[in-house]
């Protein structure tokens, strides 16, 4: 799989990861490794936050889009 970024500004790098957010394939230029803090939800609404925050993988488009929010 091809970074699509890249593939966008003409460069052929291989993809190492796929943003979570919209699925794109990126290079390691173009991910942001980014600590996520994890609610659990409950039925009907309890919820509460996990300990840790887990580990995940964004692009940098989605990383952008996720800290304006």
């Amino acid at each position: 799989m091809k970074c699509y970024i890249c593939a966008e500004q003409g460069k052929d790098r291989e993809a190492v990861a796929i943003c979570i957010v919209c699925g794109m394939g990126v290079c390691m230029d173009h991910l942001v490794r980014e600590e996520v803090e994890l609610w659990r939800g409950d039925y009907p609404f309890p919820a509460r936050k996990l300990k840790k925050p887990i580990p995940r993988i964004l692009c940098v488009i989605c990383y952008e889009a996720y800290r304006e929010g």
